[in-house]
Formats: C-alpha cells, sequence, structure tokens
C-alpha cells in the first residue's frame, strides 16, 4: 500500500468539493488555479461548471497547469419516458464523452438515474426492474460510442437511499454484473468507480472489490459519513470527520492493483461550503495525508 503521508502526489480535487463557498459559485478556472497554487495535481471537473466556464478556456487552463484529470463528472441519467427522452439522454451522453476525451479524463463517471421524473419530484411509474433495464440498454449503446474515442466509463454505484432518483445501480455486485454482461472479456473499456461514501457500508465490498481486479477499478472516491448525517445528498464529511475506515477501503482496492488517484468528493451545504475555498482546499491536503 502506497504511503500517502508525506505529500499529496496521488490527491485529486473533485471540484464539487469547493463549488459554492460563502454562498457563491466559485469559479472553476479560480479553483485549478487554487489547486495548482497547492501543488495538487489532478482535478475532477462537474460538466456545469465546465459549460460555466467554457469547455476550450477548461481544456486551456487544464493544460496550462499540467493537470490529470481523475475522472469527468458525469454522463448518465439514462433513464426516460418517452422516445425523444431516449434520444435526448443519449445524445447528452455522447456530447460528455466528447468533453472527457477534450478534458483528457482518465474516464467519464456514470451516474445512471433513477424512476424518470424522479429528481424532478414526478416519477413516471414505481417500475425500477424497468429503470435498470433501460439503464442497461443505454449503457450498452454508450460503450460502443465510448470505444470509439477510448474513453473507459466508470459506472458509479450509489448508495440505496438514491435508488428512487439518482440511481438504480447500488451495489458494486450490480454494476460488476452489467460490466460483466458488457464487456465480457474485461477490455478496459467499462469498469466502475468507487465511492467511499456510497460502498462503505456493503458486506460483499471487499468480495466485490477482488472481483473487480485492476481492469474494472478505474475511480477512487473518498470521503466520510457523518454520524449524524443530516442531509442525505449535501452533509457528507471531510475524511477523518465520520465512520469510514478510508485506509482499510483503500488498502481493498490497491491490492487488486489499483495506483490511481484518492479523488476528495464532498458536497457540504452547512459546513464546508460555507468556508473559504482556500481553507477546504488545505484541510483537503492535510487529512489525505492522515486518514486516506
Amino acid at each position: 500500500m502506497r504511503d500517502f503521508t508525506a505529500d499529496h502526489r496521488w490527491l485529486s480535487i473533485n471540484t464539487a468539493t469547493v463549488r459554492k463557498q460563502r454562498g457563491q459559485d466559485w469559479p472553476l478556472l479560480q479553483i485549478l488555479d487554487a489547486c495548482a497554487a497547492r501543488g495538487i495535481r489532478a482535478v475532477s471537473p462537474w460538466r456545469d461548471q465546465v459549460h460555466a466556464a467554457g469547455l476550450a478556456a477548461t481544456a486551456r487552463a487544464v493544460k496550462s497547469h499540467g493537470f490529470e484529470l481523475s475522472g469527468y463528472c458525469r454522463g448518465g441519467m439514462f433513464t426516460y419516458s418517452s422516445d425523444a427522452g431516449r434520444q435526448a439522454v443519449r445524445d447528452d451522453n455522447r456530447r460528455a464523452l466528447d468533453e472527457a476525451c477534450e478534458l483528457g479524463a482518465a474516464c467519464l463517471v456514470l451516474v445512471v438515474g433513477g424512476l424518470p421524473g424522479a429528481l424532478a419530484g414526478r416519477p413516471a411509474h414505481k417500475d425500477l426492474a424497468a429503470a435498470r433495464a433501460q439503464v442497461a440498454e443505454s449503457v450498452a449503446a454508450l460503450l460502443t460510442d465510448a470505444r470509439e474515442r477510448g474513453m473507459p466509463l466508470a459506472i458509479e454505484p450509489l448508495h440505496p437511499m438514491y435508488a428512487a432518483d439518482r440511481a438504480c445501480i447500488n451495489t458494486l455486485e450490480q454494476a460488476l454484473d452489467l460490466c460483466d454482461a458488457l464487456d465480457p472479456g474485461r477490455s478496459g473499456a467499462i469498469g466502475v468507480a468507487v465511492d467511499a461514501y456510497h460502498v462503505w457500508w456493503d458486506p460483499k465490498l471487499a468480495q466485490q472489490i477482488a472481483r473487480a481486479g485492476r481492469e474494472r477499478l478505474l475511480a477512487l472516491h473518498v470521503c466520510d459519513w457523518l454520524v449524524p448525517t443530516t442531509d442525505l445528498l449535501e452533509d457528507r464529511g471531510m475524511m477523518g470527520d465520520g465512520v469510514i475506515d478510508l485506509r482499510g477501503l483503500r488498502a481493498l482496492v490497491e491490492a487488486q492493483g489499483y495506483a490511481g488517484y484518492s479523488e476528495v468528493e464532498i458536497f457540504s451545504a452547512k459546513n464546508w461550503w460555507q468556508r473559504d475555498g482556500g481553507e477546504v482546499l488545505d484541510t483537503c491536503i492535510q487529512r489525505h495525508r492522515d486518514c486516506v
């Protein structure tokens, strides 16, 4: 297992971690400047932040700072309730692939979606099995485009509390079943993003990480699960403030040969988003050394 205590070479910042500080959006290009000033080598930007800054401007900044992208957030939201919706989903995910390629991302992270319309509070139906079937069909179609572009797809299973609205793939086992069905040869074209917040509780976690192996382990996201958690979306903890055995999780993925970045992704409306962005980045650096 790699020693992270002396430096932050393998720290990546998911830019959602510092996206709105003290009630104000922190522009992406300023976030990138602040990361570079602290010797952070990798980032993972969100699409809406890239769109606000401009894809070309973001690509220039990434190149200028010499960043690597541990991933690109995000593709997915594959479920739909009409033919027009199906086509819109596919078109948007192709655009996400092209953006990931332009930025040189290691993978396109997929949050697959739940019941169509549920995220807006108006679920079209209650058939979760049908939603999962749409996800499988849509990922299969996107995989063809991804292979053509040479951009790996990383399915991110989300905690079951998000099954209705954000992701109906909720365990590593489910995600890997889909990977194996679509890519039985384990080509590296599709795999998983292991997010500590979403998978730490899973009794099959060690078994499924071993099943994934190096070919399927495309990204590692870290933060912490607070006790108590006051908001299921926007109360993630800084590493070391909660109950997740982050070093144990990293040991599991590194035992399979994972040698990439630990990507800090924290949504924290009442705590870390209320602080100075530089303070948050400095804390991420220290906690990455101490706790990850």
